[in-house]
């Protein structure tokens, strides 16, 4: 899997979790704009991870074509690979994204930990996710508040359990 920055990782996969596949417009919450956006947009499709593809009327364009018509950007099958979501082989964005709605993130980081503890059934307390960390609990709360909701849109609930404390949980991981 290649290493993405943390906006190349926001974009990827609010392209991923849309029925088209359309990378455009970017998440009301990713912080960069104009020029740096563009930037990781081109470094984006010079991996292969998003492609250009002529722009409906529902597309946000990212620039006209030689004959003046919109062009928009799309995750490709190595996109979806590289945010660690199988894609078919030889699939267009628009069959594979409507599949494409877990959350996603590198394996192996503390974040990574956070999220996958969130997702069980019965989900997590602050004091296992302390444990697994290593942080303090106001990084932990943190950590939940900015990377997992702001910047990668995971929906969080927290529940007061009897006998266990307050539960924490990714929204849809209790069955």
């Amino acid at each position: 899997m290649p290493k993405l920055s943390d906006t190349q990782l926001v974009i990827l996969t609010a392209a991923a979790q849309r029925e088209s596949g359309a990378a455009l417009p970017p998440p009301a919450s990713l912080k960069a704009k104009g020029g740096a956006l563009a930037a990781v947009l081109k470094s984006l499709r010079k991996r292969g991870l998003l492609e250009e593809r002529p722009a409906t009327t529902n597309d946000e364009a990212w620039r006209e074509n030689e004959d003046g018509r919109p062009v928009t950007l799309a995750i490709t099958s190595a996109g979806f690979e590289a945010i660690g979501i199988d894609a078919k082989p030889n699939s267009d964005a628009t069959t594979t994204a409507g599949a494409a709605t877990a959350t996603v993130h590198r394996a192996g980081t503390k974040q990574a930990m956070l999220i996958d503890l969130l997702q069980r059934k019965d989900g997590t307390t602050l004091d296992e996710m302390v444990a697994a960390t290593g942080w303090q609990a106001h990084s932990v709360h943190g950590a939940m508040s900015a990377a997992l909701k702001k910047k990668l849109g995971l929906a969080i609930t927290s529940e007061k359990i009897e006998g266990r404390g307050r539960d924490h949980l990714a929204e849809g991981a209790r069955g």
